[in-house]
């Protein structure tokens, strides 16, 4: 059943194991939502615990809602800010130095159109995958498949559902791109010539 799932293949949703593996991510987030709430610093072992891969300096506000945790890898240095929700069913890939604003939804499970099938509980589920020191703004939906270049930003509200490129500034529903990225300040340490966008 995993195998199936990870693949991206049709399956049907209800499998004990999966429901255990389930229960234990609940489990892990809850455990760090309160550790956290007591000092964040020593919560991140939890965090770490619950995440396939967490890099270094790399940091969740809790809470936190996954469906298993373990196919979630954040690179070094991402900052995610309060209550992402990262539906796990199929890998979910955020690279360093990535911000991701509050209340963002990375969404993998994919659902049949027609009624019979979705009753009968078949899903399935595409990766996510997200580059590196990408932005994404407060309320941003990244639908199954989608993957997003290094150094794009999207703009709050945006709903993502196709691949965006690199270098790009993505807003609306659905996400388009409306202008490149041109500057790169990715190896500066000056502050930017102008305010940023607000996107967050």
């Amino acid at each position: 059943m995993r195998e199936r799932m990870l693949v991206g293949d049709w399956y049907i949703a209800e499998d004990p194991e999966n429901a255990r593996r389930a229960q234990r991510a609940v489990a892990l987030a809850d455990a760090y939502h309160r550790a956290a709430v007591v000092d964040e610093a020593s919560a991140v072992p939890l965090l770490a615990e619950l995440l396939g891969q967490l890099g270094e300096g790399a940091f969740i506000k809790p809470p936190l809602y996954v469906d298993y945790g373990e196919h979630i890898s954040v690179g070094a240095g991402t900052f995610v800010n309060y209550n992402l929700v990262a539906l796990d069913v199929a890998p979910i890939r955020i690279g360093a130095d990535c911000q991701i604003g509050p209340n963002v939804q990375l969404l993998t499970a994919l659902h049949p159109v027609d009624p019979g099938p979705r009753r009968a509980r078949w899903e399935a589920a595409d990766p996510i995958t997200i580059g590196d020191n990408v932005w994404l703004g407060g309320g941003v939906i990244v639908l199954p498949g989608v993957t997003i270049g290094d150094n794009t930003v999207v703009g709050a509200g945006a709903v993502v559902t196709k691949n965006l490129p690199a270098d790009v500034l993505a807003v609306g529903n659905p996400a388009r791109v409306v202008r490149p990225l041109a500057e790169d300040l990715t190896r500066s340490t000056e502050a930017p010539p102008t305010r940023p966008g607000r996107f967050r």
